[in-house]
């Protein structure tokens, strides 16, 4: 890089920075200059950038038309790099909220968790006003403790439905790999225990998907490849499935993913396009997208995904249903592919707001010794959730310049979601202003990269290139071109950002923006055997998520309508960190007064059978 080297940007120190609304810090728009490829451009594009010389060469000038070199490889900044996104325990109280002991096995912290909730009946007689609903976890649980259904019966079903959605007609590509021995095994323990009155939690006999990315026998762990169980071995379920399966979980297979989390559309060249339930000529968005998609069409009311870059929030944006990641550490890593270290987090895609709080009382704690995160985390409190009304004075920090970056419809809906709140909830809106956006993004591109590339340099060894998919090829050598005094240029701008963001949330309780930039995109014939690269479309996508993953602040984000071609549109939250209790609140809200208007998407299944 000497020969080529750029003058980077000269940051001024933090504490120079304005933060306030009439700030005069310059919004910069995503710079991306690259053309959509697929097909055999892509395969073209590969081969140049894979020449010695020529590639070398490409790469100069994709990081430098990309303002990567800029913004971020040559930039002069003082302050000194933070490796992780872990922040000292703040003695921040939250409005209602219950604290659980320490050490309580799974099925006990869903037990504390439903406590947490309105009774069943409220629940019952909420489904009656609204036009669609998906059936949530404790339909499923209602329905089985009445004798209505049985375990059993919706696994056969959700079994016909998975060949149903395989057909060629329709050709989800829901799922890398499913077991139906085993899902009607899981399934008839299940029946047993709720005819002898014993079960383990409302959690038991309710299917759930685990994202290709998560350890969960007897599946092999692909990450979206069709090479990497070949090198690892999956042995043990990862702890998040552990704790689920101890809670009488029906883990019914490993979901589709964007291979090895490298892209935002969800194609998959070696499985299939991940396809939208609202539109099947439309993406799900990536890396979690069968997992989006299968809750969205109602498959299962919960499905865990990893969230490395919006990889939960983002599918479940545009699959219209809730995605929720939690504050860096507080889920545990064990038994995930370690693709990105630092930002890279287990999450939480559901039907309901009360679906994604009841998984996530299942499946935190117990956080892994390995992982890179040593801090005393805060004791663990569960939202009170029976009164929308129960939490006050919320203040939401709003971006104007980065909030209004977005399609119309989007910028329309996301604002009349905000007047809602204000009106129903008497929350106030504070105008603020988030400095370096488009800095932070790169920085995160280039920390998960250089992360991805790193943790499986080992186990490319013994893999040929021409196993990966084209589009794939593309994302790991720009990763690899990453050094290390870009990698620790990128940790600094993670300190300045820590700081930022840290100073917002003396003025506010959550930051608020749309979850995405765009609407679901179309899926072109061109891309299904090769991938796309399409990083105009990925970068509006990511616009919103980055914050979430590079300062392991919790997120959640809460279908609130649709675009002019009825395709979901998700406001998100942001909170500072450990504030899972209020984030949940916020959603729950935001979904009181949205959830009567939901659409049905074009492909759904009702396991339960109650329309």
């Amino acid at each position: 890089m000497g020969l080529f080297k750029i003058k980077g940007e000269v940051y001024k120190p933090v504490k120079d920075v304005d933060l306030g609304p009439n700030s005069r810090e310059f919004y910069l728009r995503a710079n991306v200059k690259a053309p959509r490829m697929a097909g055999f451009l892509v395969k073209i594009f590969v081969w140049l950038l894979e020449a010695p010389v020529l590639g070398a060469m490409l790469l100069y000038m994709l990081k430098r038309n990309n303002l990567i070199y800029k913004l971020v490889s040559f930039a002069e900044l003082e302050e000194p790099p933070v490796f992780v996104p872990s922040q000292p325990v703040e003695d921040v109280k939250e409005q209602e909220v219950k604290y659980i002991e320490s050490d309580l096995p799974p099925h006990q912290q869903v037990e504390q968790a439903m406590d947490c909730l309105p009774s069943f009946s409220e629940d019952t007689s909420n489904h009656q006003k609204f036009s669609f609903h998906r059936w949530t976890i404790l339909d499923y649980s209602r329905a089985y403790n009445s004798g209505e259904v049985t375990p059993r019966l919706v696994a056969e079903r959700f079994i016909d439905a998975v060949r149903e959605s395989c057909n060629p007609q329709l050709h989800m590509s829901f799922f890398i790999n499913y077991d139906t021995e085993d899902i009607l095994k899981q399934a008839t323990e299940s029946t047993l225990r709720y005819e002898r009155g014993e079960p383990i939690s409302v959690l038991d006999g309710v299917p759930i998907a685990i994202k290709d990315e998560i350890d969960c026998t007897p599946y092999p762990t692909t990450g979206g490849t069709t090479w990497l169980h070949k090198v690892r071995d999956c042995k043990n379920d990862a702890c998040c499935v552990q704790r689920l399966r101890s809670c009488g979980a029906i883990l019914v297979g490993k979901t589709n993913m964007h291979e090895l989390g490298a892209g935002t559309s969800g194609i998959n060249p070696h499985y299939g396009a991940t396809r939208n339930p609202y539109n099947t000529s439309k993406v799900t968005g990536g890396s979690s997208s069968g997992s989006a998609a299968v809750v969205s069409a109602g498959l299962c009311p919960a499905a865990l995904g990893v969230d490395g870059g919006g990889s939960v929030r983002m599918p479940a944006a545009l699959c219209g249903v809730v995605g929720f990641k939690p504050t860096f550490g507080r889920v545990s890593h064990s038994g995930v592919l370690p693709l990105n270290w630092t930002v890279g987090m287990v999450g939480i895609l559901a039907s309901t707001v009360e679906d994604a709080f009841i998984v996530y009382a299942a499946i935190s704690g117990e956080t892994s010794s390995h992982q890179p995160t040593m801090l005393l985390q805060p004791k663990v409190c569960f939202p009170l959730l029976k009164s929308t009304n129960s939490i006050s004075n919320i203040k939401l920090a709003k971006y104007g310049e980065w909030f209004n970056d977005c399609s119309d419809d989007i910028k329309v809906c996301c604002s009349q979601a905000l007047d809602k709140l204000h009106e129903h909830y008497g929350w106030e809106t504070v105008e603020v202003t988030v400095p370096e956006i488009e800095t932070m993004r790169l920085a995160h591109y280039l920390t998960i990269g250089a992360e991805c590339t790193t943790s499986l340099s080992s186990l490319l060894q013994n893999v040929s290139i021409e196993e990966l998919g084209w589009d794939t090829r593309v994302a790991f050598r720009v990763y690899g071109s990453f050094d290390s005094m870009e990698y620790l240029n990128a940790q600094r701008i993670r300190n300045r950002q820590m700081h930022f963001h840290k100073k917002i949330f003396e003025k506010a309780d959550v930051i608020v923006t749309p979850t995405t930039g765009a609407t679901a995109y179309s899926i072109m014939n061109d891309a299904l055997k090769t991938g796309e690269l399409d990083y105009i479309n990925g970068a509006a996508f990511v616009r919103y998520q980055i914050a979430g993953n590079f300062l392991g602040l919790p997120a959640v984000t809460v279908p609130i309508g649709y675009d002019k071609l009825g395709l979901p549109i998700g406001l998100q939250f942001i909170g500072r960190q450990w504030s899972e209790p209020t984030l949940i609140h916020i959603a729950q809200a935001m979904q009181a007064l949205c959830i009567s208007d939901y659409k049905k998407p074009e492909v759904f299944y009702d396991l339960l059978k109650k329309n």
